[in-house]
């Protein structure tokens, strides 16, 4: 993409950015540092500042799992643990009760930033569901590129604000 192309929303691509995640003109009237997820856009922004955001390509919660409003980081994790949640269990009997952190076969990738939201966090993947990010796959978790997650991971804190959009 050209910079200075528009995106949607309004949005422009400004000059020497990478090519999984993009800094963009962006004004959604929220404090720098927050998080704002569009399901729509299928983006992550964490809003810099000076009228800019990162953007970053995710997937977000499936039709029946989507949520709005606000949210708090409420930890961050290297390497985290999967143990299924109740509702993805039932759906994927097959999956084992627990996986861990490091595993390739680990749902949550290499990085979670948790949510003050019944068993919702922004994660990384797995390379099998890469292919994911970008569509409506989750069942209420925000999934990112591993590499985009570790980005995200170093610029955030604890107690982070996240705004989910529909």
């Amino acid at each position: 993409m050209m910079a200075g192309a528009s995106l949607a929303a309004g949005l422009v691509a400004l000059p020497g950015t990478g090519a999984a995640r993009n800094v963009v003109a962006y004004n959604p009237g929220v404090e720098a540092g927050t998080v704002v997820i569009s399901a729509r856009q299928r983006s992550l922004f964490l809003v810099m500042g000076n009228g800019t955001a990162i953007r970053y390509p995710v997937a977000v919660p499936k039709s029946g799992k989507e949520w709005s409003g606000y949210a708090h980081i409420d930890g961050k994790y290297v390497n985290p643990d999967w143990v299924p949640p109740t509702v993805v269990k039932r759906d994927h009997p097959e999956l084992p009760d627990f996986i861990r952190g490091g595993s390739p076969h680990n749902p949550m990738g290499v990085r979670a930033l948790t949510l003050d939201r019944n068993q919702v966090a922004i994660h990384g993947t797995t390379h099998k569901m890469r292919a994911s990010v970008g569509t409506a796959a989750s069942y209420g978790c925000i999934r990112m590129l591993n590499e985009d997650v570790v980005d995200l991971y170093e610029r955030v804190n604890v107690g982070t604000t996240v705004v989910m959009m529909p």
